[in-house]
């Protein structure tokens, strides 16, 4: 019996196995007719052509500390570097948090964002927006902003939210005492703070 049961069962292995086999190979033979080669290029003749001329870089991540021990974490969707200049690069949709020694946290994001090398500087365009721990969300056109320290300055218009109410000034500096100390945030030209006091808890 049981050597009538093994004899059954190989030869049942006999045409499964090649059944199997055509099978695969059927289905080979069907997605390579799907698949067209002129088509599985990733990328259009445009993109093709401007990632030759302007060295690019998707979705870049960068950690690093300042002198001062805070801590500094970079994202951004592309970052370019236009032909013919060493150290500049710039930036789409870039988010930026800075965690101080002191234990603050700023987060800085905006569309679009020029980064100088040889000036230790980026200059943040389209819809730029602040964030602190302590309560301040602040939008502006334009910002500047250290690389190597905490130097945040909006020489143009602020206007937001703040632990108080709403707030609207003509100018902001955000930056740290020389010895590294608590950061500070200043408020110029025509400060406008519109006070809303918090519901008080019965």
């Amino acid at each position: 019996m049981k050597g009538d049961r093994y004899t059954r069962t190989v030869s049942w292995l006999k045409v499964l196995f090649p059944l199997a086999a055509l099978a695969l190979l059927s289905t080979l033979f069907l997605l390579s007719r799907v698949i067209d080669p002129g088509e599985a290029i990733p990328f259009a003749e445009k993109e093709i052509q401007e990632r030759l001329r302007d060295q690019q870089i998707t979705a870049p991540f960068f950690t690093g500390s300042t002198a001062q021990g805070d801590e500094l974490t970079f994202y951004a969707d592309v970052l370019t570097t236009p032909e013919g200049k060493i150290g500049a690069n710039k930036a789409e949709n870039i988010r930026v948090t800075i965690k101080t020694a002191q234990g603050g946290t700023y987060r800085l994001q905006s569309g679009e964002a020029e980064i100088d090398l040889t000036s230790n500087s980026a200059q943040l365009t389209n819809d730029v927006v602040i964030m602190t721990s302590n309560g301040y969300r602040l939008t502006s056109d334009f910002m500047t902003s250290g690389l190597s320290s905490l130097d945040i300055e909006s020489p143009g218009r602020v206007y937001g939210t703040a632990p108080e109410g709403t707030l609207e000034a003509g100018s902001m500096t955000l930056s740290q005492t020389e010895n590294g100390g608590a950061t500070q945030l200043f408020f110029t030209n025509r400060v406008k703070l519109i006070y809303k006091p918090k519901p008080l808890i019965e």
